[in-house]
């Protein structure tokens, strides 16, 4: 696969929550097309993976707060966000700009759907609950930390899964497009994101 084809989108956003494979597939994709890549962590970070960072604020943000104050939380922070990432794709667009594939959290489905999709593919990826909680665990090591620790994950957890849920449901709503990770082979996932780039955008040139 190569560069797009004409009269394709100039930018992909890819969303979804932690640890459902964003990052992997948007590298996959901006190397094969010859795009940018660019994680809306870049442009401004919520606290990080509680198991990952020295500072003490991070654990005790999640420790201290429910589930639903860490989810309504993320979504402030991502809507606060959204004038760098619109800032962004709008650089991205026009002749001579190379594409971009710009991926996140923050890509939050009601904030895309106002951009022009005849210069924007998106899409959501969304994975079982086991197996982001899989995920999760394994790269945590949940089981070897600390009592304050492991509550730390577990809330972080219920906030990945509770933003999953709230994603897929305005996802759905907006009759965008979503595709399942877990268990779409990642040959076929590239496939299926080739195939929405390439596709004709409504109102293209």
């Amino acid at each position: 696969m190569g560069a797009a084809a004409a009269g394709a989108s100039e930018v992909l956003m890819i969303g979804g929550t932690s640890h459902v494979g964003k990052s992997t597939l948007a590298r996959a994709l901006a190397a094969t097309l010859g795009w940018r890549h660019v994680s809306t962590d870049q442009l401004a970070r919520h606290p990080g993976r509680p198991w990952t960072t020295t500072r003490p604020h991070v654990r005790e943000h999640y420790a201290t707060l429910s589930v639903a104050e860490l989810t309504a939380r993320q979504l402030e922070h991502y809507r606060r966000m959204w004038p760098l990432v619109e800032g962004l794709t709008r650089e991205a667009w026009g002749p001579g700009r190379g594409g971009l594939v710009l991926e996140g959290s923050g890509v939050w489905p009601e904030l895309v759907a106002e951009l022009p999709r005849a210069r924007v593919a998106a899409l959501w990826l969304t994975a079982p609950d086991a197996v982001l909680a899989a995920r999760v665990h394994a790269e945590s090591r949940v089981d070897e930390l600390p009592a304050g620790a492991r509550l730390a994950v577990r809330r972080f957890l219920g906030r990945t899964l509770a933003y999953q849920d709230l994603m897929c449901a305005a996802v759905d709503r907006l009759r965008l497009t979503r595709i399942d990770s877990g268990d779409t082979p990642p040959a076929e996932l590239l496939a299926r994101v080739r195939r929405l780039i390439d596709a004709p955008r409504p109102g293209a040139p």
